[in-house]
C-alpha cells in the first residue's frame, strides 16, 4: 500500500500509474454500462411481448398439431391458476391483394376469448378488434402494420385481400400449379402494432374455424392452446401445475420460452459483447507492467536494503505481485462505482437520447438496468486479471 500511495522520486512513475488505474477504470466502467444497456433491451423486448403474447402457451411434444383441443382447452380452465384457456392454429401463408402480395404468418384464434389472452385491443392503431366474422359471408382479418403498409389494406366491410396456403390433403396436378393452393377472402377489421419485428412484420390474426377450414384440419385440431391465468397465480408454478396436468405428451412455455429465440440472440449478443470488453480491459491491464518494471528500478535500494535485513527473494516478490494486484482491483472499483453510478443516472433520469424520429419510436432514451451479478462478473474480471498480471511481474523481480 506504501508503494502504491507515496510519491515517487521520478515523476513518470507517478503519471505512469495513474495513467494504468485510469485505463483499468474507464475500461471496467464501460463494461458494466454496456451489460447494463443489453439488460435494458432484454426487459424492453419482454414487456412489449407480454402484450401480446400468451402467459402460458402449450405446444405438443412431437408433431405440430394435435387433436380434442378444444376439450383439452375446457379442461384446463378447470385448474385454479387458470383463468381462461383457447386453441390456436398457427402457419404459414401467402397473402394476395389485387396488385401486391407477401408472405405471412397467420394464427387462427377465437375472436371471442382472445381479448381475454392477449391485449390486442390495447395495439390497435386503425379499425376495431371483431369479435366475430364482418358478415357471415366475410371473414375478419386483424393484420399488423406491416401487410397493411406494404399492400395497402385499410378496415373495411368488403373483401380485401386473399391467404393461400398449400393444399395438405389431395392430389396434385403439375399440369395446374394455381390447384396446389387453397385460397380464402378476408376483410380487415384492424390494424395492430406490437413494435417488435417478428409481430409488426408479417402477422395476421383470422378465426380459428377458418383457418381450421383452410388448412384441411378437423374442427378439433390445433396447434397450440394459449392461457391467461388469475391475477393473483404465478407463472412459473401455474406452468408446472399445467405440465402436471397434461404429462408428458405437452411442453409448457412462458412468455420468455415463447420468443426463446429472439432473446438468445439478446443473450449470445450480451455475452460476445462481454468478452471483447474483457479483452480490451485485458490489453489496458498491461499498462500495468510497465508501471510495475518502472517501480522495480525506483525500489531497488529498498529492496537491497530489505535482502541485508533477511528478507527472502520470495517475500520481496510478493511486494510487486500484490502491487500489481492493487493497482487493478483500484482501478476496476473505480470503474465499477463510475459505471454503476451513469448506468443508475441513465436508468432514472434517461439523459442519453436515442437518435431517430422520436413519432417512429416507443421510447427516446437508451433503456438501462443494472444487475447485481453482471456487476460481480465484472468485478470477478478485474480480479482474475490483477492476479494474472501481478504473476507476471514477477519476472521483473527473479534476479533479486
Amino acid at each position: 500500500m506504501r508503494y502504491l500511495l507515496a510519491k515517487k522520486s521520478h515523476n513518470a512513475v507517478n503519471v505512469i500509474s495513474v495513467i494504468s488505474i485510469a485505463g483499468v477504470a474507464v475500461a471496467t466502467m464501460a463494461i458494466v454500462v454496456v451489460l447494463s444497456v443489453f439488460n435494458g433491451f432484454h426487459d424492453l423486448a419482454a414487456g412489449h411481448l407480454s402484450k401480446i403474447d400468451p402467459q402460458l402457451m402449450v405446444v405438443p411434444a412431437q408433431g405440430k398439431t394435435f387433436a380434442s383441443a378444444d376439450s383439452l382447452a375446457t379442461a384446463l380452465e378447470s385448474l385454479p391458476e387458470v383463468s381462461h384457456a383457447m386453441p390456436s392454429l398457427t402457419e404459414r401463408g401467402l397473402l394476395m391483394t389485387d396488385s401486391e402480395q407477401m408472405p405471412v404468418i397467420f394464427k387462427g384464434i377465437d375472436f371471442d376469448k382472445y381479448p381475454d389472452i392477449g391485449a390486442i385491443e390495447e395495439l390497435l392503431v386503425d379499425g376495431v378488434f371483431a369479435s366475430s366474422g364482418i358478415t357471415d359471408s366475410v371473414p375478419a382479418m386483424e393484420v399488423a402494420v406491416g401487410p397493411a403498409v406494404k399492400l395497402r389494406m385499410r378496415p373495411t366491410v368488403y373483401p380485401v385481400a386473399r391467404l393461400y396456403v398449400p393444399r395438405r390433403v389431395g392430389r396434385i396436378n403439375p399440369a395446374n400449379p394455381a390447384a396446389s393452393y387453397r385460397g380464402m377472402d378476408f376483410a380487415v377489421s384492424g390494424v395492430f402494432q406490437v413494435n417488435q419485428p417478428e409481430y409488426d412484420g408479417e402477422y395476421l390474426l383470422i378465426p380459428l374455424d377458418r383457418a381450421r377450414e383452410l388448412l384441411d384440419y378437423s374442427s378439433s385440431e390445433a396447434s397450440a392452446i394459449e392461457i391467461a391465468l388469475q391475477p393473483d397465480a404465478d407463472e412459473s408454478r401455474a406452468g408446472a401445475a399445467v405440465q402436471e396436468f397434461l404429462g408428458d405428451g405437452f411442453l409448457v412455455r412462458t412468455r420468455l420460452q415463447q420468443q426463446e429465440e429472439a432473446f438468445r440472440m439478446i443473450s449470445v449478443e450480451k455475452w460476445v459483447t462481454f468478452l471483447m470488453m474483457v479483452f480490451i480491459l485485458a490489453i489496458a491491464s498491461f499498462n500495468i507492467i510497465s508501471t510495475l518494471s518502472l517501480l522495480v528500478i525506483e525500489k531497488r535500494d529498498n529492496m537491497l536494503t530489505l535482502r541485508s535485513l533477511g528478507a527472502q527473494p520470495g517475500m520481496l516478490r510478493g511486494i510487486f505481485v500484490a502491487e500489481g494486484w492493487l493497482i487493478t482491483a483500484v482501478g476496476g472499483l473505480a470503474g465499477t462505482i463510475a459505471g454503476v453510478i451513469l448506468a443508475l443516472l441513465q436508468e432514472h433520469f434517461g439523459f442519453i437520447k436515442l437518435s431517430g424520429d422520436p413519432s417512429a419510436l416507443t421510447i427516446d432514451t437508451y433503456p438501462v438496468h443494472v444487475e447485481a451479478t453482471d456487476v460481480l462478473l465484472v468485478a470477478a474480471a478485474v480480479l482474475i486479471l490483477g492476479a494474472i498480471i501481478g504473476q507476471i511481474s514477477r519476472i521483473f523481480t527473479r534476479n533479486i
